[in-house]
C-alpha cells in the first residue's frame, strides 16, 4: 500500500485533474429532460441555484413543499425535473423540496468527526495511522496567523448564506504537501504548501470543491451500513492514540485506517463531480473567476503527473481527466461563467 503521507499529498492531485483551456461543448437542447438534486443555495431574481445550476420556473411548473420556486428557503433540499433553454438554464417542470433535517446517521458521523478533530487539536498536530502500525505526522496545526486568516477569509466569501460562519472551523496544517479537506462536522484543513503555491483565485477553486463536500453531506450520503461502522470506530481509535504509546498506535493504525479516510476523502465519482460543479457556483457567486481552473490544474499536473487514480484507501472514484475536463467546461458554458458576476444591491 502506498505510504499514507504520500497518499494524502497525492490525493488531491488525483482528484483535481488537469484542465485544458475552456472550450465550447454543446449545450443540451430544450427537448432533453434532466434531473438534478441538491440544495437551494443562491437566488437572483426569479432564478434559484440548485446543484450549481440556474433553475427557473414557468406558469406550468409544479412545485411541492413551497408555494413557488422563488419561495423555497435557502438551505432546503431540492429535486428538479426539467429541460435546458438556449441560455443553459434549467426550465423546471417539476420541483420537490423539503427542509434539510439531521438523521441519526449524520449525528453519529459528526460525533466521530468531532472526536478525530479534538484529538488532533489536543496534540497540536495532524497525524494518521499507517499500515506499518506507526503514526505518521502530517504537520503542526496552526490555529491563527497569516495562513489561517487567509483561508478563513476565502471560506467566508465562498460559503452560502444559510451556512453560518460559526459552523466552520478553518485551520492550517504546516507541511509542504498540497491538500485540503472538509469534514462532516465543519472542520476544514488547508495545507500550507498548497497555500504557498496558489493565488487566492486558485485557493478559492480548491476550497469551493472541499466546501461542497461539507454542505452536500457527502460523507453521510455515500456510506453503507458496513462502512458506517468503520467510520464510527475511527473517532475512538484516534482518541486512544498517544504519540508515545506504540501499542495504542497499532490499535489506531489497524482499527482506524479506512474510517479515517471515509471521514475526510475517498468520495465516489458522483460526489467528486458534484463538488466540482457546485464548487464552481460558490466561486462565481463569491466574485472569484471559475475560468482560472485550467492554470490551477496545470500546476497539479506539473507536481503530481497525470494519474487519475491511486490504488490506496485515500482515493475517490474520480472521473478520468478527459471526462473531468469535459464536465467542467460544460459547466462554465451552461452557467455563463465567462461573464463576470453583476452584484445586485
Amino acid at each position: 500500500m502506498t505510504n499514507v503521507r504520500q497518499a494524502v499529498a497525492a490525493c488531491l492531485a488525483a482528484g483535481l485533474a488537469t484542465l485544458s483551456p475552456v472550450g465550447r461543448p454543446p449545450v443540451h437542447s430544450a427537448d432533453q429532460s434532466e434531473k438534478i438534486s441538491g440544495y437551494a443555495e443562491f437566488k437572483r431574481g426569479d432564478t434559484v441555484m440548485v446543484d450549481g445550476q440556474r433553475v427557473v420556473a414557468t406558469p406550468a411548473t409544479r412545485v411541492s413543499g413551497a408555494k413557488t420556486l422563488k419561495d423555497i428557503p435557502l438551505g432546503y433540499e431540492v429535486k428538479v425535473k426539467g429541460s435546458r433553454d438556449k441560455s443553459g438554464a434549467l426550465i423546471a417542470a417539476q420541483v420537490d423540496t423539503r427542509p434539510n433535517g439531521t438523521d441519526g446517521t449524520e449525528q453519529e458521523i459528526i460525533a466521530a468527526s468531532n472526536q478525530a478533530e479534538d484529538t488532533w487539536v489536543k496534540h497540536k498536530m495532524m497525524f494518521e495511522p499507517a499500515d506499518s502500525g506507526k503514526i505518521i505526522k502530517i504537520g503542526e496545526i496552526l490555529e491563527s496567523g497569516p495562513y489561517v486568516d487567509r483561508a478563513r477569509k476565502i471560506i467566508d466569501k465562498l460559503r452560502p448564506s444559510y451556512v453560518p460562519a460559526s459552523a466552520l472551523r478553518v485551520r492550517a496544517v504546516k507541511t509542504d504537501q498540497w491538500n485540503a479537506s472538509a469534514m462532516a462536522n465543519g472542520a476544514i484543513w488547508v495545507y500550507t504548501g498548497l497555500m504557498d503555491a496558489m493565488s487566492d483565485e486558485e485557493m478559492a477553486i480548491v476550497l469551493g470543491h472541499e466546501l461542497t463536500h461539507y454542505t452536500h453531506e457527502h460523507v453521510r450520503r455515500q456510506q453503507s451500513k458496513g462502512t458506517l461502522a468503520q467510520i464510527l470506530g475511527v473517532g475512538a481509535s484516534i482518541a486512544l492514540t498517544q504519540i508515545s504509546n506504540p501499542t495504542a498506535q497499532q490499535v489506531a493504525a489497524f482499527g482506524g485506517q479506512l474510517g479515517l479516510s471515509a471521514l475526510m476523502s475517498g468520495y465516489s465519482r458522483e460526489f467528486e463531480d458534484q463538488a466540482d460543479r457546485v464548487g464552481l457556483r460558490y466561486i462565481y457567486e463569491a466574485g472569484f473567476d471559475p475560468t482560472k481552473g485550467p492554470g490551477l490544474w496545470e500546476k497539479f499536473k506539473q507536481k503530481y503527473g497525470e494519474e487519475d487514480k491511486l490504488t490506496n484507501f485515500f482515493t475517490g472514484d474520480h472521473s478520468r481527466p478527459t471526462e473531468r475536463i469535459r464536465n467542467i467546461q460544460r459547466q462554465i458554458q451552461l452557467n455563463n461563467y465567462t461573464t463576470p458576476l453583476k452584484k445586485t444591491s
